[in-house]
């Protein structure tokens, strides 16, 4: 008799970067170790903030959990693409002091039987996107960030979990995407290269903030077919076909890739329920 067929959990793909940058300089208390010596807020809360995540904030039944880290190069080529690609994060010792935490947190999740991948040249996102484009048709799939650019991967089967939302409300959908600013996740890349992403160092169209974009895009369309819909008109139109190929080329830099090779593969079984962040510190040997 042929084994039964079990559907796979659903997925939660984490983008480790940027939880790790809300628990090092969001978290409401500072964590030090016993003898008052290491300064472990980072480490602690995030592991507090992902077993938060996926016992208070998920729509779904228990999922299997894949936290992604950007890779060492991963800005590497969209910077070459265009210098000013994130050229205005801070590069101090304390804007980065999140990194300092990276390598026990590897050891943590590894300690708790979470699986983790990063690709030495993709950003998080990249291989999000991948991940996301190869099993959203088998289950639903939910991504934790807090990062816009990964609006454009929302559909029926894939929503966004911001904690940075209040309580009730921190499951972001295509739907919420279309209501708060009037465009569809398809829509999204083009939406952001014209009004701009200050974050990224992605500029936009003077001129053309959200509401106008929304308005360029209506209906709909695609921001390839804006110079031929007759939509771009008067001085704003004149400003965004003379910025034509950079808008298009700032379209590239916001579009994920879908074509990594991720690794480990995800294996459709629920992960093990995540410890409180204190017992996984202990494990560590760093309290």
């Amino acid at each position: 008799m042929p084994a039964p067929i079990h559907s796979p959990a659903p997925l939660l793909l984490v983008d480790g970067l940027n939880l790790l940058w809300a628990a090092t300089f969001g978290f409401p208390a500072a964590i030090r170790s016993r003898d008052g010596v290491r300064e472990l807020t980072g480490l602690f809360a995030f592991f507090a903030l992902l077993r938060a995540i996926v016992r208070d904030d998920l729509d779904t039944t228990a999922p299997e959990v894949l936290v992604i880290f950007d890779g060492p190069d991963a800005s590497t080529a969209r910077g070459a693409a265009d210098p000013r690609y994130k050229a205005d994060r801070p590069t101090t010792r304390e804007a980065l002091r999140p990194l300092e935490y990276l390598p026990a947190i590897k050891d943590g999740l590894d300690a708790c039987g979470i699986a983790w991948a990063e690709t030495v040249d993709a950003e998080a996102d990249d291989l999000i996107a991948t991940l996301t484009s190869a099993h959203r048709a088998s289950r639903p799939v939910r991504i934790m960030s807090r990062d816009a650019d990964l609006y454009q991967l929302l559909t029926d089967e894939v929503g966004i979990v911001n904690r940075s939302r209040r309580a009730g409300s921190r499951l972001v959908t295509a739907a919420d995407v279309e209501q708060r600013y009037g465009v569809t996740p398809a829509q999204w890349t083009g939406f952001r290269a014209l009004s701009g992403d200050p974050s990224d160092g992605i500029p936009g169209v003077r001129g053309i903030g959200p509401k106008t974009a929304a308005r360029l895009l209506a209906g709909g369309i695609a921001l390839a077919d804006l110079p031929a819909s007759g939509r771009l008109t008067g001085a704003t139109g004149r400003r965004a076909l003379a910025a034509w190929g950079e808008v298009l080329r700032w379209q590239a830099l916001i579009e994920l890739r879908h074509d990594l090779v991720p690794g480990p593969a995800p294996s459709g079984r629920p992960s093990l329920g995540l410890p409180p962040a204190r017992t996984i510190v202990e494990t560590l040997g760093l309290w």
